[in-house]
């Protein structure tokens, strides 16, 4: 294993997998498909950052133990192959956050990112950049992301109160992977920005608006196997094309519209991303369920009738 070089200056931008995590049909994990995938990833869509054991890698579902296999794993398949990984080292523990935060200094990863402990809650901008100054400490090295995840975490506290001086706290800082709703917060966070920092959209239906607003790059679950259609996007964008933009963003919307119909959570997704890759990933982890593979089906024959021709992988 490598060990991480001086803190980066390159930023982080464009596109960002939020990858799956591969498991068996017994339900442990796999890495026999890492390698595959990120060839997957980086020939068939066109994204070459991705960030591992998130919530699309069902990270709370692991054991450490299982997330430092996976963040090795990803690590050197993706290092051959040119690839950014940021990998998240959240947990609901302090000291098992750290544990993998370390690891992840140790195996030469690109980044790290945190998203806020949801049983015992931190309750303002205080405790929640506390709690983060813990984690990024003991890997003062790497480049830190803040994982913004309301929905999912129940924190609804603003980041732009978090970043408050945060550089004093955390001088490996690096930007923030917003997966909120909330574009006036957004915005107050990019425009707070500094030069180094990555501001990151994750809500993928809502991406031109977050572009709109100044994001600088996007993570997502559906970049598995939209990457090369959200290139064209975000070129569509860069270019003044908002037509051509709006139009491949409406076709996502539709998209998945029609997946929330199936209960579009993880297991939806990872078997719909089953179908339209050709990879071998299994089940979701209990407590969330697989999905029937006639619903996935169903939704890959959307996905076709929306998309019907494979984008070039290089945006125009």
């Amino acid at each position: 294993m490598s060990v991480m070089t001086p803190l980066a200056d390159n930023k982080l931008t464009g596109l960002v997998a939020a990858t799956f995590t591969p498991l068996t049909t017994q339900g442990e994990i796999d890495t026999s498909v890492i390698g595959p995938y990120i060839e997957y990833l980086t020939e068939q869509q066109g994204v070459h950052n991705i960030f591992v054991n998130g919530t699309t890698g069902e990270s709370m579902s692991l054991s450490v133990a299982e997330r430092k296999t996976l963040a090795e794993e990803w690590c050197k398949k993706a290092k051959s192959k040119t690839v950014k990984v940021i990998v998240h080292v959240g947990c609901l523990s302090l000291k098992d956050s750290q544990e993998l935060a370390r690891h992840a200094a140790q195996i030469g990863v690109d980044g790290i990112s945190v998203m806020a402990p949801f049983f015992f809650k931190p309750s303002n901008a205080n405790v929640l950049r506390k709690f983060l100054q813990e984690v990024a400490s003991v890997a003062p090295d790497v480049p830190f992301y803040y994982y913004h995840i309301p929905g999912v975490t129940g924190v609804n506290v603003p980041v732009r109160d978090m970043l408050e001086d945060i550089e004093k706290h955390i001088p490996s800082f690096r930007g923030v992977k917003f997966s909120g709703p909330d574009l006036m917060d957004f915005g107050l966070c990019v425009s707070y920005s500094q030069p180094q920092w990555s501001l990151l959209y994750g809500i993928d239906e809502q991406l031109l608006a977050g572009l709109t607003m100044g994001a600088q790059g996007a993570v997502g679950s559906t970049y598995n196997y939209l990457g090369c259609h959200i290139n064209k996007l975000i070129s569509a964008f860069e270019k003044g094309d908002l037509v051509k933009a709006r139009t491949i963003q409406f076709k996502l919307q539709e998209l998945l519209k029609y997946a929330k119909t199936f209960g579009f959570d993880v297991g939806v997704n990872k078997q719909l991303m089953v179908e339209l890759s050709g990879l071998h990933l299994g089940p979701p982890r209990l407590p969330v369920m697989q999905c029937p593979q006639a619903s996935a089906v169903s939704i890959a024959k959307k996905y076709h009738q929306l998309f019907p021709q494979q984008l070039l992988v290089q945006p125009d």
